[in-house]
């Protein structure tokens, strides 16, 4: 007798039911009938069941990459906010805000949407500070401060747009900055 003289059977290796051992389980039949496939699936695995596990790893795995990247690009940006405070405080310049206020939302926004999103939050935050602080600690009327976070909001955005924050530059600011 050779191999030729046996049939051959489809053997079902997966199960979707769940068994006493889990959801994965091998199960190897000797018809189809007791497989429960029909003789297109010898596996017992639909087509649809792994196109739709197949989509969903990808999904998971894409959404995955883009959160790192978002969150990457929300980090950096804030460290440009930051740089631009940092050199706004150092440059001590009259007149200056507006401008640092334009760069580091000009900066923080090429970093892609994650920077974007750290500077919108960031300048939302300051001005809100602001709001509190400035009547207290410099004497600020409520229009006085109105007025002011208008503007700062005016350069973060365009800042933020991609426009050339040298729109704000002042004259006689030192060429470091």
């Amino acid at each position: 007798m050779t191999c030729k003289d046996f049939p051959r059977a489809p053997v079902q290796l997966f199960s979707s039911r769940p068994t006493s051992q889990g959801w994965l389980s091998i199960n190897i039949a000797t018809t189809p009938q007791q497989a429960g496939t029909s003789r297109s699936d010898p596996l017992g695995i639909s087509t649809m069941k792994l196109f739709t596990g197949l989509i969903l790893c990808s999904l998971v795995l894409g959404v995955h990459s883009q959160w790192m990247s978002f969150f990457g690009e929300a980090y950096e940006g804030a460290k440009d906010m930051w740089r631009a405070y940092q050199d706004m405080k150092e440059a001590n310049y009259r007149g200056a805000d507006k401008y640092f206020h334009a760069r580091g939302n000009y900066d923080a926004a090429r970093r892609g949407p994650g920077g974007a999103w750290a500077a919108k939050v960031i300048s939302n935050a300051r001005e809100t500070i602001q709001g509190i602080t400035d009547p207290l600690f410099k004497g600020m009327t409520r229009d006085q401060v109105r007025e002011d976070s208008k503007a700062d909001q005016f350069a973060n955005e365009w800042g933020r747009s991609g426009k050339d924050p040298n729109h704000f530059r002042p004259a006689g600011l030192p060429d470091k900055y």
